[in-house]
């Protein structure tokens, strides 16, 4: 098979060629732009997930959707080492600018521009944990206007993301469209910008005001919105973006195949559903490196089988391996004991595996290590603000990475 016509597309948020199995959340997204172009309240939308699914492909297409509707739109990639204020300032610059030729007062856009300006430059009056402001902190953004005084200045990060969002709202109104937000890697914010966006997004959805954010993150989001305001659990709509099923797995190999005058026979599809679990990313890389060995259509369950090697070797490398190397010694302990235990389903008494990405209790893996589970805290903690796993539920931990107790399994220890 030609290598340049390989139509599988392997990378961090990059979009598949066929986007299979999301037709759902497309048309959830469409009517809420609709409706809230016709008044109706709505809720902002959260996307959680493990890593692979398509969570950031999914958001930048939703993206897409507002901005064919002439919305203003803008996105950040949420990084817990800084602050929210920075980048949502940034993507609300772009959002207004987007709906600005439209406006008939540019009085009025001058206005809103000078109060983002005025939030953008304030910082809490000692920075975090009372140390001055960081020079990167110190942001100048590109707009000509003079900051606005008396309007989201205070220094209170929720006081000032309400009178933001409610001024960015009203210059959507009088275009007659609105204004979304596209939040990354939601579960990296701190504590104090989740309770300002979930009171923000509280009050907006009071006023009726035309602007959402939609958030994407890892599974523990809701709980992460949760402590912060209890309110969260009713205030956003929540979509769990999951491996796909057997059908759309088969459409998102076969369609751009197809478009290519390739086929598959159906022990090939069987073989690459079972390799890649259904998850969108692993699909994706199976195909690609399947493409590259076969040696003409239809690809067969042969050519699965001479190229999963490869694609399991970039895997280790690249979507594994950079991850585990982030985590100490005491870490990777950790993930071992995570990798290695089995699980028993509370109520058929089956016992289920890893590769279901089955929760673990963190008693059990203190047990597997003969240690007392507070002496664990820190690895615990530590993985968690890496990434690497997640606690859904009280007392129990799970990996952010589909097959990473498989992979872990066949590192030597």
């Amino acid at each position: 098979m030609d290598p340049v016509r390989n139509p599988y597309a392997p990378g961090a948020g990059q979009r598949p060629p066929e986007l299979a199995g999301r037709g759902r959340e497309l048309d959830v997204f469409d009517i809420v732009l609709e409706r809230i172009a016709r008044g109706r309240p709505e809720r902002s939308l959260m996307l959680t997930g493990l890593r692979g699914v398509g969570k950031t492909v999914l958001l930048n297409t939703l993206r897409s959707q507002a901005i064919n509707r002439l919305w203003g739109s803008g996105k950040i990639e949420a990084r817990p080492d800084q602050s929210l204020r920075r980048p949502v300032a940034a993507a609300l610059h772009m959002a207004v600018r987007e709906l600005a030729p439209r406006h008939r007062a540019p009085d009025r856009i001058d206005t809103f521009l000078g109060v983002l300006k005025a939030f953008a430059q304030r910082s809490a009056p000692t920075g975090r944990a009372g140390a001055a402001p960081k020079l990167r902190d110190r942001w100048q953004p590109g707009i000509d206007v003079p900051a606005a005084s008396g309007r989201a200045d205070s220094g209170d990060i929720e006081i000032d993301l309400v009178e933001l969002f409610s001024d960015a709202a009203a210059v959507a109104s009088d275009v007659g469209t609105g204004i979304a937000i596209f939040i990354d890697e939601m579960q990296d914010l701190g504590p104090e910008d989740v309770s300002a966006l979930c009171a923000a997004c509280h009050e907006l959805s009071q006023l009726g005001a035309p602007l959402i954010v939609v958030g994407a993150g890892l599974p523990h989001l809701p709980a992460v919105l949760s402590a912060a305001k209890s309110y969260s659990e009713r205030l956003f709509r929540y979509q769990r973006i999951d491996r796909l099923d057997r059908i759309a797995a088969d459409q998102a190999l076969c369609a751009p195949a197809e478009r290519e005058e390739v086929e598959y026979e159906q022990k090939a599809l069987d073989l690459l559903y079972e390799k890649s679990g259904g998850y969108p990313y692993f699909v994706q890389a199976y195909g690609k490196a399947t493409w590259d060995h076969a040696p003409r259509s239809p690809i067969t369950a042969a050519d699965v089988r001479v190229a999963a090697p490869e694609a399991e070797a970039e895997l280790a490398v690249g979507f594994f391996g950079s991850r585990f190397e982030r985590a100490t010694p005491a870490e990777r302990e950790y993930m071992r004991a995570m990798a290695t235990m089995s699980v028993v389903d509370g109520e058929s008494g089956a016992v289920v595996r890893d590769d279901m990405d089955a929760a673990v209790p963190t008693a059990e893996i203190a047990r597997a290590l003969g240690r007392k589970p507070a002496s664990l805290s820190p690895a615990r903690d530590a993985l968690i603000k890496k990434g690497l796993i997640y606690s859904g539920e009280r007392g129990t931990v799970a990996f952010t990475v589909p097959h990473f107790g498989r992979y872990l399994r066949t590192q030597p220890a």
